[in-house]
């Protein structure tokens, strides 16, 4: 008995550091799964856009969190990845490419985690999209993983792409409805309102 408390305390003394390091990456994710995701939720509760794509995507957050900490740990424990070094550097290169630029479909669902986490995109919210001289109008739907799915006043649904929706100018709940789409025209807009007193 004596011997095997010794052997233990010779082996916290030998891999101290690694139990440290293990501890602060064990105590960083249950911060992130205590306070972090439960923020999520809130916000996403609030934009009324609990659907099952809410849900997967939360499902999706949480276990890139626990991916994360669980490599982590490994690195605290000294697995060696210099190896990999080149490998990660390139597949890093390209999902970063992939995660944010305007053609890659997977940016949309970078732009799905910025929606959801964005209460203006509540569901109901009546939207205006302008592309240029086009528009398009609805009221939120669904958000999805890779489109938004808007209803127009015509009763049509329209997917419209996420990363789209983040990179186009959009008026939220506009005073006047144009139409479902079309083009910016003066014969769209309400009428300027006439400024500064009349002439006498």
């Amino acid at each position: 008995m004596m011997a095997w408390g010794v052997q233990a305390l010779n082996w916290l003394s030998a891999y101290q550091v690694n139990l440290i390091w293990t501890g602060v990456i064990l105590v960083l994710y249950l911060m992130a799964t205590r306070w972090i995701f439960p923020r999520l939720e809130k916000n996403i509760a609030s934009t009324r856009l609990r659907t099952g794509s809410a849900l997967k995507g939360l499902f999706a957050a949480r276990v890139v969190a626990g991916v994360l900490a669980f490599a982590l740990v490994l690195l605290a424990w000294g697995i060696d990845f210099s190896g990999l070094l080149v490998l990660s550097t390139s597949i890093i290169t390209l999902t970063g490419v992939a995660l944010f630029a305007q053609w890659s479909l997977i940016s949309n669902i970078t732009a799905y985690f910025i929606l959801l986490t964005n209460v203006a995109y509540r569901r109901g919210n009546y939207l205006r999209i302008v592309d240029g001289d086009n528009y398009i109008e609805g009221y939120i739907a669904d958000v999805g993983p890779f489109v938004t799915r808007l209803i127009t006043s015509d009763r049509e649904t329209v997917l419209y792409p996420n990363n789209l929706i983040l990179t186009r100018p959009l008026v939220l709940n506009p005073k006047s409805h144009w139409s479902a789409m079309g083009k910016v025209t003066a014969a769209s807009q309400p009428p300027a309102q006439p400024t500064g007193s009349p002439e006498a």
